[in-house]
């Protein structure tokens, strides 16, 4: 049994008679103190290793997890290789409210309300955390708070850091939420045949989640991201799913780019120094058919100023009707470190984890007690097969030179996942390194959001499928169309921020990783407001990718043309180029056709149906003016 009996008197916390029946119940509440309280309760009051087991009727004492107390933190590993990543069918609707999301009903064949009240009396039974949080930021977001067996106090760190925590002293005479988070891990063997599942039941007055997995990413994370996607949705307006940076070059000139996409798009990445190789140059490409490699030289690179990492809240009082302005949804970043496989690879996320302010959050890392946590030292799913999905939980107040006030975004670059295509195999990897999109294209981009090839971070990652709209799709609990229509009145609204399309893992034949965003980025903020003159851009062969570049030179290096434009790569070619588009241009009208309804903003139909028409790169530019 814990210790660390708080004193704090619950009736503060005002609740809903069900609530208060809980934490009336429970063996033993805890009210978490401070940060280092909760790293003690995760560890069970400082274990080397913390086994986070459950006994499950019918099964037996279940281990879940292990907490591993180390030098420079946490390292949480899950028994089962499928609890490593986000389930992406893992949300339900408990309610009856509008959605187009899978009710529990329509799932279970059965109400929720019956699980919905096993779930309150299993929790009467354990030893509890109950931590007040706000979801959002402090000063436009919804107090939360959080119900969670102690014994999985590694969930309850992880959201604090994720979002920030009020520890017990700073809890004012009255803390009412408005959403709440209801951990009951057992319940994933015992009801959903060992699923990650996720219930999201919007009352009148308050909006549950309930966890019945302990992977902090579809509940502590995107969890929180559906109860503010739910606000906005009533309060028209929306929280993007974006990184944020300010790019200062070296001749002090400042540009912020915000880059969009599915989970593995590239938004954490467009937040990291570019990787070099150990004599400094960057190995910008390889051909996987010739293996020709391309590097580059680019000694001075621009400084780098995160705002935001993963959630971009764009609230109305925020707004100015030229550039949309953004601040960060989140008080921590869940950072993925698949592509960080040898030391020296990021020199800058190696300082912040292996010598961190304070203990951090690892998960899926491979590390001994009392040992230095690396972050290239992955947990194996299997014999040589590391787990694609491996994470640090990062405070944004421990990053250096971080952003905090709100920001106006000059550009908004959209990622996506490409295969390599060749004249052998081709693909829908045909994305050259930049694209410039018009307003009306970019919007199409952003209601079928790819997940695109090989995506590390859900369990689902075979072939190319749609994110949904906004590429947050999976965490928002109403209907699309109405998500449509916050988007497109966000674009029509903010003329002066402008658009771009990038890809990661691929050009063409050549395997690039994320340099292609890294590239970008750097001649996006060297080129600044200066307009693209007539014979620097085309439209591109494929009009769904808008206009191509002609030429991109950045610091004296050209990138050559087939990686601007991949029909001219020897090893793609225009017939390969054509069939790819074809792949492309095939799944992008499946994915809009559920979007084309009455419900939809006129100039929206007017833009799909443009695109269902095979409209030209102009046409679009005729719809929504592009500077």
């Amino acid at each position: 049994m814990l210790d660390n009996m708080s004193s704090f008197d619950v009736t503060r916390f005002k609740v809903n008679k069900d609530v208060r029946s809980i934490l009336d119940s429970a063996s033993k509440v805890i009210v978490p103190k401070s940060r280092g309280h909760l790293l003690d309760l995760a560890t069970g009051g400082g274990q080397l290793v913390f086994k986070v087991n459950y006994f499950i009727d019918g099964i037996g004492l279940t281990e879940e997890a292990t907490v591993t107390k180390c030098k420079n933190g946490l390292s949480v590993n899950y028994h089962e290789e499928y609890m490593r990543r986000r389930d992406p069918e893992c949300m339900v609707i408990g309610d009856n409210k509008d959605t187009d999301k899978t009710r529990y009903k329509e799932r279970f064949n059965e109400d929720f309300d019956g699980v919905r009240l096993e779930t309150y009396e299993w929790l009467k039974n354990q030893e509890l955390i109950v931590m007040p949080l706000i979801a959002g930021d402090d000063e436009f977001g919804s107090p939360t708070l959080l119900i969670c067996p102690a014994n999985a106090a590694f969930f309850a760190g992880g959201l604090a850091d994720l979002q920030g925590f009020i520890p017990e002293e700073e809890i004012g005479e009255e803390f009412e939420p408005k959403a709440i988070i209801y951990l009951a891990p057992p319940f994933r063997h015992t009801h959903f045949d060992g699923k990650q599942v996720v219930v999201h039941n919007r009352l009148d007055d308050i909006h549950e989640i309930f966890s019945f997995n302990l992977y902090p990413g579809p509940s502590a994370k995107k969890g929180i991201y559906g109860v503010l996607l739910n606000i906005g949705e009533l309060e028209s307006w929306t929280t993007v799913h974006a990184s944020t940076v300010k790019v200062t070059t070296p001749y002090d000139n400042s540009l912020i780019i915000m880059h969009e996409g599915a989970s593995g798009g590239g938004k954490s990445e467009m937040i990291e120094e570019v990787h070099r190789e150990v004599d400094g140059s960057i190995l910008f490409g390889e051909n996987t058919v010739t293996n020709e490699r391309i590097y580059l030289e680019i000694a001075d690179t621009c400084e780098l100023n995160p705002v935001t990492d993963d959630m971009a809240m764009c609230h109305p009082e925020l707004q100015n009707n030229k550039k949309l302005v953004v601040k960060d949804a989140e008080a921590g970043w869940f950072l993925r470190f698949n592509h960080i496989t040898e030391y020296g690879t990021s020199p800058q996320h190696e300082k912040l984890c292996i010598h961190p302010k304070e203990p951090l959050i690892f998960l899926n890392m491979d590390a001994s007690p009392d040992s230095t946590i690396l972050i290239w030292d992955h947990i194996q799913d299997a014999p040589g097969k590391p787990c694609p999905n491996p994470r640090v939980i990062m405070p944004r107040s421990f990053v250096p030179e971080v952003v905090s006030e709100p920001v106006a975004i000059d550009v908004r670059s959209f990622g996506v996942r490409t295969p390599a295509c060749t004249k052998a195999d081709p693909t829908y990897g045909i994305i050259g390194c930049l694209h410039i999109l018009p307003p009306a294209l970019a919007w199409i981009w952003r209601l079928v959001a790819p997940r695109g090839h090989a995506n590390p971070s859900i369990t689902d990652s075979e072939g190319m499928t749609s994110e949904g709209v906004g590429s947050y799709w999976p965490f928002a609990t109403g209907k699309m169309v109405d998500q449509a229509n916050l988007l497109l009145e966000q674009i029509i609204n903010t003329p002066s921020t402008r658009y771009v399309l990038i890809p990661n893992q691929h050009i063409g034949s050549y395997e690039v990783g994320f340099n292609a965003q890294w590239i970008a980025r750097e001649y996006l903020a060297r080129k600044g407001s200066a307009k693209f003159k007539p014979e620097q851009i085309v439209e591109s062969r494929c009009s769904l990718l808008g206009y191509s570049l002609n030429r991109l030179r950045v610091d004296g290096y050209n990138i050559p043309k087939g990686l601007l434009q991949t029909n001219y790569q020897l090893s793609v070619g225009e017939e390969a180029y054509d069939q790819g588009a074809k792949i492309l241009k095939d799944f992008f009208k499946r994915e809009l056709t559920k979007f084309n309804t009455d419900e939809l903003l006129p100039l929206g139909r007017k833009i799909i149906n443009c695109f269902m028409n095979d409209g030209t790169v102009d046409d679009y530019v005729k719809l929504i003016s592009m500077k």
